[in-house]
């Protein structure tokens, strides 16, 4: 049954390839189109055209993907979002997650569009016309092509919002950091509990108990353990 459903995911990425190259060439290169296998969370890029992230084949999986992957088989598509890259491009994107015929999650299709020029224009003709409206903050998303520099971006973008290093957090503060990447999808992916410790200067002993912490505080699934979905 597993090798069953192995080759069947297999031939849904290799049916997909194709149509990553398509869309990307109707939409010209303003569009980015990536397929994940999230298999291989830390090399999910199994195909790629465009370059509006830059994703490169054998690439990571965007923070958008660690969300999936910690849904896991309830993750729903997420469509027409907008969002900002790390360099600050405005992106409008759509990820469509990928199923077995069991129901199954195991990777996405997702497709990526640069609507800076778009916005600069509307910004342009609204100025014109007169109207003055600041645009809403966006949130901005990491993409990279290794998992561990998405990673570290979303531990960083989380302690910028605390008052100062670990040291000087409160035990609140501390399980609000974990919760909040916890919720962000970090800990689905192996091996991220260590690199999250490393990265504040804690034991690994710490980071997975303050992580079991945070996930009893919010009344989520507590598995931790080596080797796990953390």
């Amino acid at each position: 049954m597993r090798e069953t459903l192995a080759a069947e995911r297999d031939a849904i990425l290799a049916a997909l390839t194709p149509v990553v190259d398509g869309i990307a060439a109707t939409f010209g290169p303003v569009c980015e189109v990536v397929l994940h296998d999230y298999r291989n969370p830390e090399k999910s890029v199994v195909a790629v055209a465009g370059s509006v992230t830059g994703r490169t084949v054998g690439g990571a999986m965007s923070e958008i993907g660690m969300r999936v992957l910690a849904d896991g088989d309830e993750a729903a598509d997420e469509l027409n979002y907008v969002t900002r890259t790390r360099n600050g491009t405005l992106v409008k994107s759509s990820t469509m997650v990928l199923r077995d015929s069991t129901g199954a999650v195991f990777g996405a299709l997702c497709v990526n569009v640069d609507v800076g020029a778009v916005s600069q224009v509307h910004g342009l003709l609204g100025a014109l016309a007169g109207l003055g409206a600041a645009p809403a903050e966006l949130p901005t998303t990491t993409f990279g092509n290794d998992i561990d520099s998405v990673v570290d971006a979303l531990v960083d973008a989380h302690q910028s919002k605390q008052r100062g290093s670990w040291a000087e957090l409160d035990r609140a503060e501390r399980l609000e950091l974990f919760g909040g990447l916890d919720t962000r999808g970090v800990f689905a992916v192996r091996g991220a509990v260590e690199q999250v410790a490393a990265r504040l200067g804690i034991s690994r002993a710490s980071a997975y108990n303050y992580l079991s912490q945070a996930r009893a505080a919010h009344g989520t699934a507590s598995d931790t353990s080596a080797g796990g979905q953390a």
